[in-house]
Parts: C-alpha cells; structure tokens; sequence
C-alpha cells in the first residue's frame, strides 16, 4: 500500500475536562482541525496550557477525546486504535523509566510489547544512533538526565514507527547533546518518518520544521510554511554603529520611536510597506549621524509566536 497523504489528520477535534472538586469544567480542545502532510517536520507551538500535550496523548490513546475524528497513518484510532497507536512513536516531556534495568533491556522489553520479532530488533543500533552504546549495560538509575532524555527517544523507536512525536525533547539537555539528537532526527525524517514536534526553544523548530502550527487555548491560531509565518510580521529593524557615540536621540527621528542600545547602537523598527532603508538612511544624516556599520534584522519565530499569543491577539 502506497503512504497515505497525511500521516495525522485530525477534525474538529475537541476536549472537555469535566469539572471535579474545586476545578472548574475546562476545554482543553476547542475544534482543532490539523493535517499533517507525510514526510515534514511539523512544528506544534504554543504557551504552557494551550492544549499540545492533550492533542498528543488523544493520539496516544492516554485521553479519551470529547468528540471529533483523528486518523493516524490513515486509521482513525477508534475504529482501528491498536494499529493506529503502533503507526506512532511518542517521546513524553517526562521521563519514565525503571531504574533498575539497563537501556538495552529496556528496549527489547519494549520491541516484545509492540511484537516485534527478535530477528528483526534493532536494540543496539538505535542505542548507538543516540550516543548510548558504551551505557547499554548500565542501570538506568546511573545514567544523567540528558542521556535519559535519549533513551526515552529510544525507546519510542523500537517498532520502527513511520511517525514520530516529540513532545519538549531537549528540554534539559545541553547543547551538544541536542544537537546529536536533532541530527538524528534529521537522520530519521531523511530516511522517510514523518516528526511532529513540540518545543519551547523557537529557533529549533525555525531551523528544523517546514510547517508551524501554533496553538492557544485550544484553538489553532496559524498553521503555515515556517517562512510564510515568518513573513506575517511586516517590519525590519535598522541597526547603526555612529562613528561617534550619541547620548541622545535626534529630533529628526523621534518620530520613529528608535532606541539607544547599551553597546552604543542605534536601533530603528520600520514597517517596510511604509518606510525604505533609504528614507531613513537619509533623516540619519540629516540629523548629524555619521555611520561605521549598519545592519538588518528581520522578525523571527520568536516574534510572530509572541504576536499571535499575547492576550490582545488571543
């Protein structure tokens, strides 16, 4: 059977929390409708409470979902939900773990869980992929967070799974090691398995995912191309380096509200539609500014994501 178009589609998708003791009834899900194309690195992006970790453990089979329909790898995990859940791999935010088996143990227990047969298990090598061949005989309870972050990767590897979500993977983890496990994700999505992917650090999923949903209160706010998200925030930022330093900003620029930085720069925000770098280019010598070095800045992930989640957006 040939791949299905999307490797996770979801309609109307919707989440209530019945009201018990003092916590009031809450929707966590209001209507989501997704459609995540096989092969991409999806980016799923929201504050903390916005309902991601809900969406993925609907399609975990841990939460029961309100109403709505959602199909994994083209099997909607109602009417097919041990297929469907064996179609997905889910790295969770918490680490879970018996302490007192070794990460090669760990696995093949898992691989035995999903019935994969030992002929077929591939233990070793996705312990080594990850950097944790020399700890494969260590008891977990010896192993540092960062490499039981990586086990966790691990294990929800083992079927071989052709879509996987990671769910705040690197959250604690040092720089080298996020990049050892990004490169494997590269690896992995390179060699055909789809990654949804929820993180807190932006400029990950701006490097690593070719479409972003972002997600508040439960509701999808924008779900794009990341360069087409990108663009949504018409504005540029002008940097200038004076010759000699300025300790007050010019009459002449007051209008467009620049700021004099710590290090001695000069930053003007501009909305490109209504100024050119030239004009201003212009009112900075007007105003007496000779410049040694200028520079650009273009919005980034950051930037749309606190757009379109500030409360005034939501």
């Amino acid at each position: 059977m040939p791949d299905p178009k999307y490797a996770i589609e979801v309609r109307d998708l919707r989440k209530t929390y019945a009201a018990t003791g003092k916590m009031q009834e809450k929707q966590a899900l209001k209507g989501i409708s997704l459609q995540i194309p096989t092969g991409s690195i999806f980016g799923l992006l929201g504050p903390n409470g916005a309902g991601k970790s809900t969406f993925i453990n609907i399609l975990a089979g841990l939460v029961k979902k309100t109403s709505g329909t959602a199909e994994i790898w083209g099997l909607d995990i109602d009417a097919h939900p041990r297929q469907s859940r064996a179609a997905i791999g889910v790295v969770n935010q918490e680490v879970v773990a018996d302490p007192f088996f070794t990460p090669f143990e760990m696995l093949e227990l898992m691989a035995g869980f999903y019935g994969v047969p030992k002929a077929e298990r591939r233990s070793v090598e996705i312990l080594t992929a990850l950097g944790l061949a020399d700890k494969k005989d260590a008891y977990v309870r010896q192993l540092s967070g960062g490499m039981k972050r990586r086990l966790m990767v691990a294990k929800a590897l083992v079927h071989n799974p052709p879509v996987l979500i990671l769910d705040e993977p690197t959250a604690g983890v040092d720089v080298e090691l996020r990049r050892l496990m990004w490169d494997y994700v590269r690896e992995l999505h390179a060699n055909g398995t789809t990654v949804i992917l929820t993180t807190h650090y932006l400029e990950e999923a701006e490097e690593l995912c070719d479409t972003i949903a972002i997600v508040n209160h439960g509701e999808i706010i924008a779900c794009e191309p990341t360069s087409k998200l990108l663009s949504r925030l018409d504005y540029k930022t002008l940097i200038i380096t004076p010759r000699e330093p300025i300790t007050a900003i010019p009459a002449e620029l007051a209008m467009h509200e620049p700021k004099l930085r710590p290090d001695g720069t000069l930053a003007i925000t501009f909305k490109t539609a209504e100024t050119g770098i030239g004009r201003l280019l212009e009112k900075v010598r007007a105003a007496g500014i000779s410049i040694a070095d200028l520079s650009t800045k273009s919005p980034d992930l950051e930037d749309v994501f606190i757009a379109l989640t500030s409360d005034k957006v939501a």
